[in-house]
């Protein structure tokens, strides 16, 4: 048996200390020059140095105490969530709080569905079900096990797509939310949302997009001209979004939002309860103590790179991925999964075991990311992956002729690479 590690008799001094978890990252993937496909997000050195200070301005203070002692901290809060609503085109009455990231987020909006559904229904008890395409997140799932609820997936379509039929036929009485995703984790896509729009419409429900991953860099893709298809408030059915600062806001984790359409359903996201000897206990968050580093990194963040930045910053990216897209169709045997509308691109062969190509990616020093359904390569990718676009395409090239000339039975990673 492994002995446990035992707190020091006696402290260590501070470069001692630095110098020891320093040699910790040894055997980290290298995310700073673009190995690992997902996990962390750069933009550039300012945006990452202003992040980091604003955060490090708050390193101690208590988000959870920002209504009554970080009243600082509350007003950042406050003007990041209104800044956003902005960018979600959110009607008057709109609201929206922070969270420490997206399952958080997705999880407070399926409550708040939960319990304003079982309040329109007189029903406290209640137990619904949500309705998606195969491709939503595991989340959903998380937090309908926590609140008793089902989840079903259907099917998406032969191009990858979300199946607005499919969907809609798994619909009951029983359904209290469906969700779109903006864009889908598995293949990079948009879901159809003004159709299922019209789906929650017919079934008067409501429609929640995830957008945690898309949210703070589709608006920006869409200024800069490309099509990008409707998925925020400016869809009169939606009713709620969740979207994540820390991925492509390019702000310091942990920072996310969730927003409403109306004050009439954000009612019902917060906890509030009198049950103790200190009275009310009202937050809006799962978690209690959360960093108010997170908030004020976010706004600083906001702060810094305003819209100009942050078309700036989707001009490079989407440059970059149609870079990518165009050396993996270029490479005889591979193809993109689907049609990625930002910057998730999976990628797969008819012809070959793309498994095996990943194995000898992981060789070379690159985290793969990886589809089950169909399998293939995946990648999140950020301005981090932009300066390592060729040695990358490089080293596929490289795989991808290794594993065509290797027998069906050889292991890829013992062949002469």
């Amino acid at each position: 048996m492994t002995e446990r590690t035992r707190l020091p008799q006696t402290g260590r001094g501070h470069d001692d200390i630095l110098a020891e978890m320093r040699s910790f990252k040894d055997g980290d993937i290298d995310w700073q020059h673009g190995r690992a496909p997902l996990y962390v997000f750069g933009a550039d050195a300012g945006t990452y140095e202003i992040g980091r200070a604003g955060f490090f301005e708050y390193f101690s203070e208590n988000a959870l105490g920002a209504g009554r002692a970080f009243p600082s901290v509350k007003r950042m809060e406050t003007e990041v969530v209104d800044m956003a609503l902005g960018l979600f085109n959110a009607p008057d009455g709109a609201r929206g709080f922070m969270s420490t990231g997206g399952t958080e987020s997705i999880i407070l909006a399926v409550q708040a569905c939960r319990d304003w559904n079982r309040a329109q229904r007189g029903a406290p008890r209640h137990r619904g079900n949500i309705v998606g395409a195969e491709t939503l997140h595991p989340a959903f799932n998380k937090g309908a096990k926590l609140m008793d609820l089902d989840v079903r997936r259907a099917p998406v379509g032969p191009d990858l797509r979300m199946d607005v039929a499919a969907v809609e036929a798994l619909i009951d009485d029983d359904t209290i939310m469906i969700v779109g995703s903006a864009p889908n984790f598995p293949y990079g896509m948009i879901d159809p949302i003004r159709e299922l729009g019209a789906v929650a419409e017919r079934h008067n429900l409501w429609l929640h997009v995830d957008a945690c991953v898309g949210g703070y860099l589709a608006p920006f893709v869409r200024m800069i001209g490309r099509a990008i298809p409707d998925f925020d408030f400016g869809v009169p059915a939606v009713t709620s979004i969740s979207a994540d600062l820390h991925k492509f806001g390019f702000c310091p984790k942990p920072a996310s939002t969730v927003f409403y359409r109306d004050a009439a359903r954000a009612e019902h996201h917060m906890f509030d309860a009198s049950v103790w000897p200190n009275g009310r206990f009202l937050t809006s968050t799962i978690v209690g103590t959360r960093p108010g580093g997170g908030v004020a990194g976010a706004w600083a963040t906001l702060q810094y790179l305003g819209v100009d930045g942050y078309k700036r910053i989707a001009t490079e990216l989407m440059a970059f991925v149609d870079a990518y897209i165009a050396g993996i169709e270029a490479t005889p045997g591979l193809h993109i999964h689907g049609a990625p509308d930002l910057s998730i691109v999976a990628y797969g062969s008819d012809s070959f075991d793309i498994f095996r190509v990943a194995e000898l990616m992981q060789a070379k020093g690159w985290l793969p990311g990886l589809t089950q359904k169909p399998k293939g390569i995946h990648r999140m990718m950020s301005l981090l992956h932009a300066p390592v676009l060729e040695p990358y395409l490089d080293d596929m090239r490289a795989a991808v002729g290794v594993v065509r000339q290797a027998g069906p039975g050889e292991s890829a990673l013992k062949a002469n690479y």
